[in-house]
C-alpha cells in the first residue's frame, strides 16, 4: 500500500500548482507516494502543464468546476493509501513538513486528521487552527475573543512548541487518516467550497476521533488564492457555508438567531467602512475594498441570499 497520496485541487492556478508540484518531489522523501490533481475545468493551460511537466501525476479533468468538497471526494474514492493529504495548489512544502506530519500521525493512532503550520510568503505565521463557528464567534470580534480566552480560541499569536489538540485546522494542508476516513465518510459536498474541512473535524470529534495542529510541520501558503480573483462573491460563498454549517450541526435555534444578526452585523460594518472612506477621501485601497465587499453582501442579504450571486450559481 502507498504511505501517502496527495490530493490537489485546481482550478485557474497553473502557475503556483507547478510551484506546488515541485515542492512535493523536492521534499517528500523515503516514502512511497502518489497524486492526484483534480482540475475543475480550468481554462488557463493548467491540464496541459501537468501533462507535460508531471506525467506521471494522475489527472482527473471534470468538465465544470465541481467544487472543492466534490473534487476532493472524487479522488478520495480511488486513493488506497494509509494517509491522503489535502493540498491547496497555493502552498508550498517547507523541508520535512510532510515527515513530521506522518511521524505525528504514526505515533498518534487516535488523530484523524493533523495540520500544519501555514506561513506568510515572508515566513510569518497564519492562523492554521480554527473553532468551530458558533454564535459566539460569529457575533462577536474574534480578535477580542482571542484576546480575551486565548485558551478557548486559540490565535497564530501563541507559540505552540509540541502538537496540539485543536477544534478544526485550516484546510490548506492536512493530512487525513484512511482509517477515519472509511468511518466518518468523505468530505460533505452540500459545500461547495469553505468549511467542508471544518464540518469534516467537527464529524470527526464525534466519531471519537481527534484533530492536531503540528507547529513543525510548515507549509507556505499564499492565502486566498480565489478571493484575490473573485473577493466579493467568495465572501457570499463563504456565508453560505457559514449558515450551512449551522444548519446541520448547530440546530434550529443558533440557525435563526445567526441569520437575524448577521445582516446587522453587515450593516454596522458598512457604516464603519463609509465613514473610514470619507474620512481617508476614498484613497486607501484596503478601504475601499471591505465596503465593497459589506456593500454586497448587504444587497445579498436584502435579496434574501440568491443562489445567482457567488461563485456557485445552483442552490445548496
Amino acid at each position: 500500500m502507498v504511505d501517502i497520496s496527495f490530493i490537489i485541487v485546481n482550478w485557474n492556478t497553473r502557475d503556483i500548482l507547478i510551484n506546488c508540484l515541485d515542492s512535493i518531489y523536492k521534499t517528500v522523501k523515503d516514502v512511497d507516494l502518489e497524486i492526484c490533481v483534480v482540475d475543475n475545468n480550468s481554462t488557463d493551460g493548467s491540464q496541459e502543464a501537468i501533462k507535460t511537466h508531471f506525467p506521471e501525476v494522475n489527472l482527473i479533468e471534470n468538465k465544470t468546476n465541481t467544487g472543492f468538497a466534490h473534487a476532493n471526494n472524487q479522488a478520495l474514492k480511488i486513493m488506497q493509501s494509509r494517509f491522503t493529504v489535502l493540498l491547496n495548489s497555493d502552498t508550498i512544502l517547507q523541508e520535512e513538513a510532510i515527515k513530521n506530519l506522518l511521524t505525528f500521525m504514526n505515533g498518534s493512532p487516535e488523530a484523524g486528521i493533523t495540520g500544519a503550520q501555514l506561513l506568510n510568503d515572508d515566513g510569518s505565521k497564519q492562523n492554521s487552527i480554527d473553532n468551530f463557528p458558533s454564535l459566539e464567534t460569529e457575533i462577536f470580534n474574534k480578535s477580542i475573543l482571542r484576546l480575551l480566552f486565548p485558551n478557548k480560541y486559540p490565535s497564530k499569536g501563541r507559540n505552540y512548541t509540541s502538537p496540539v489538540e485543536v477544534d478544526s485546522v485550516i484546510g490548506a494542508c492536512m493530512m487525513v487518516r484512511k482509517e477515519a476516513v472509511d468511518e466518518v465518510g468523505v468530505l460533505d459536498e452540500d459545500y461547495f467550497i469553505f468549511l467542508e474541512e471544518t464540518d469534516w473535524c467537527f464529524r470527526m470529534q464525534k466519531e471519537g476521533w481527534k484533530v492536531y495542529h503540528v507547529p513543525d510541520a510548515r507549509v507556505v501558503h499564499s492565502s486566498g488564492y480565489t478571493k484575490k480573483k473573485k473577493p466579493w462573491e467568495s465572501q457570499i460563498e463563504y456565508y453560505k457555508s457559514l449558515y450551512m454549517f449551522f444548519r446541520k450541526n448547530r440546530g434550529g435555534v443558533p440557525y435563526i438567531i445567526l441569520r437575524i444578526l448577521k445582516p446587522f452585523k453587515i450593516l454596522i460594518n458598512l457604516i464603519l467602512n463609509i465613514l473610514g472612506n470619507l474620512i481617508t477621501l476614498f484613497q486607501i485601497e484596503r478601504l475601499r475594498n471591505r465596503l465593497l465587499k459589506y456593500h454586497k453582501l448587504l444587497i445579498w442579504h436584502l435579496l434574501l441570499c440568491p443562489d445567482s450571486m457567488g461563485i456557485r450559481k445552483k442552490p445548496f
